[in-house]
């Protein structure tokens, strides 16, 4: 076994032999940051300080255009090959929570979008509440063994309530099967909470949060959360999507401006016919963000959506001063096995 040090806290955990950083993180019950777990997002990325590692499983996609002078792993993929020292961020509010497997029951069912359906998850009789932060995510696990991961679009409830937002796919299994057949009383099996796109209650720094597409989903759950601890701190709130039928929620966001301290919410189309026929604004979601902030050294930012979105984000809004380490995301992508087939050139996305 090789031993994994984290220089800010003087943490370390053993890694077996051909185990990521993360998943022996996550035995030994330290909580680094994490999304996609298939080496594509970023949110993992940790300073490598001394040691050595190879990725065997997949190739580290979003360590491409750092400089090896930088020395940034992906935790996630990285596995050792000696000790290792390194510098990662660690989000120890949700060390705490634990992570199970659950039957839930679907209790309400519904059209969001033309391609979005909403989901109410109960627990089976019996069965207690899953618990999680605001922003966390779920496995949907199938009968074959493959997972679909799904934020949760809701903040904690007293009933144990878990809402969830469903985009379909065309040629996807699992989202044609939610679409078109899932019923009210089906049940599914799921596992959480996965993630740590979660809030940061420890800073009084005002908020950012962009969103794309059903990316509005964990935004939502920590937006509601902030309302609900009745926050004094100033929160914008960007939501972007091609077209306004794509903002299936925009009355309920646009009624936070009236429930908070200070909220602002912004929706922005990619179309320019359909911005001109809907009166809203037109470009991409974080070309909105810097054209109403400029300066983000004194914030902080939470993003959601697709990796396109998150990628041009993620480095736009360091170069104009966001702090890396204030920067959280939650990069919606497909699932690993998915992805590893892709990647491998042996499927397209008929598993999702």
């Amino acid at each position: 076994m090789f031993t994994v040090t984290l220089q800010s806290s003087g943490r370390h955990f053993p890694v077996a032999p051909g185990e990521s950083v993360l998943e022996a993180a996550q035995r030994a019950g330290i909580a680094l940051p994490y999304s996609c777990r298939a080496g594509v997002c970023g949110s993992c990325k940790a300073t490598l300080l001394s040691g050595h590692c190879a990725y065997p499983r997949n190739p580290p996609l979003a360590l491409s255009g750092t400089t090896p002078s930088q020395h940034a792993i992906l935790l996630c993929q990285a596995v050792p090959t000696d000790d290792l020292l390194i510098e990662a961020r660690e989000v120890t509010s949700v060390e705490d929570i634990v992570r199970r497997q659950l039957d839930v029951v679907v209790t309400r069912k519904w059209k969001l979008a033309p391609d979005v359906v909403g989901l109410h998850l109960q627990p089976a009789a019996g069965k207690a509440r899953l618990h999680w932060l605001p922003g966390q995510y779920l496995d949907v696990l199938l009968d074959d063994g493959r997972r679909r991961p799904f934020s949760i679009a809701n903040h904690p409830q007293a009933d144990g309530a878990i809402e969830l937002h469903v985009r379909h796919v065309a040629g996807g299994g699992f989202t044609s099967w939610v679409n078109d057949s899932l019923q009210l009383g089906d049940a599914l099996r799921i596992e959480g909470p996965l993630g740590t796109f979660v809030p940061r209650e420890d800073s009084e720094r005002p908020m950012i949060f962009m969103a794309g597409g059903t990316g509005f989903a964990p935004v939502k759950a920590i937006v509601e959360h902030f309302i609900a601890l009745g926050t004094r701190r100033p929160m914008r709130v960007y939501w972007g999507a091609r077209s306004a039928t794509d903002l299936y929620l925009r009355e309920m966001a646009e009624g936070w401006t009236r429930q908070a301290h200070d909220l602002i919410f912004q929706a922005v189309l990619s179309d320019p016919e359909q911005a001109a026929s809907s009166g809203l604004r037109m470009g991409l979601v974080h070309e909105a963000v810097l054209e109403d902030q400029a300066d983000l050294s004194e914030l902080d930012l939470y993003m959601s959506g697709p990796p396109a979105m998150i990628d041009a984000g993620r480095k736009l809004f360091i170069d104009a001063g966001l702090g890396e380490a204030r920067l959280y995301y939650d990069s919606f992508d497909y699932a690993p096995d998915v992805l590893a087939q892709i990647l491998s050139g042996r499927a397209g996305i008929a598993g999702l």
